[in-house]
């Protein structure tokens, strides 16, 4: 996604949709994030000697629940639906976290490294988009954007970067969120 902002629609209603597609995608993404990490612990939870990096990933899917129950309760406050595509992301998000953690500790970890860079660039496009019209919403998003850049940051100082093969699965994994995002917004 780029760094521009979203240009305002014209047209009555054109605010109303455009809040209703940032709450809809950032809703789908703290869905998938949860179900990637709870993915990541199915499979260390069964590993011998890995009751360390489970605890990182419970700590990290805790963020990710409180994000998704703030989205959870603003798509009602505004009436906004939930993506269609939430059975598919909930799927999907589980199968990469276990296929992540299948491969490894660092390749668990390079999995949360491309995944919240894009979901930092995304925030951060919102941000700017709504920081205007919508103050309290965008103070909210910085906050779950400092988050999610924290967990980037632990991922990375986990060795995220050296997975084998590391551009190749960040740029799929990073693909499929920008995929998902586009998706989501309009699903």
């Amino acid at each position: 996604m780029s760094d521009k902002p979203i240009p305002p629609r014209p047209g009555l209603g054109a605010s109303d949709a455009r809040l209703g597609e940032i709450l809809r995608v950032d809703h789908a993404g703290e869905l998938g994030a949860v179900h990637i990490y709870r993915g990541q612990r199915a499979v260390f939870a069964k590993a011998k000697d890995k009751d360390r990096i489970a605890g990182q990933l419970a700590e990290m899917e805790g963020h990710e629940a409180v994000h998704l129950a703030a989205f959870d309760q603003l798509l009602t406050r505004h009436q906004v639906r939930p993506t269609l595509m939430a059975p598919l992301w909930r799927a999907a998000g589980f199968a990469l976290g276990a296929g992540t953690a299948l491969l490894g500790e660092k390749a668990a970890h390079a999995c949360t490294a491309a995944v919240e860079t894009v979901i930092e660039e995304h925030y951060a496009a919102q941000i700017a988009e709504i920081a205007t019209d919508r103050p309290e919403l965008a103070a909210e998003l910085s906050r779950f954007r400092d988050e999610e850049l924290s967990h980037r940051d632990q991922a990375v100082a986990e060795g995220a970067l050296e997975t084998p093969g590391y551009p190749l699965l960040a740029g799929l994994i990073r693909a499929g969120c920008r995929a998902a995002i586009k998706i989501s917004e309009r699903i």
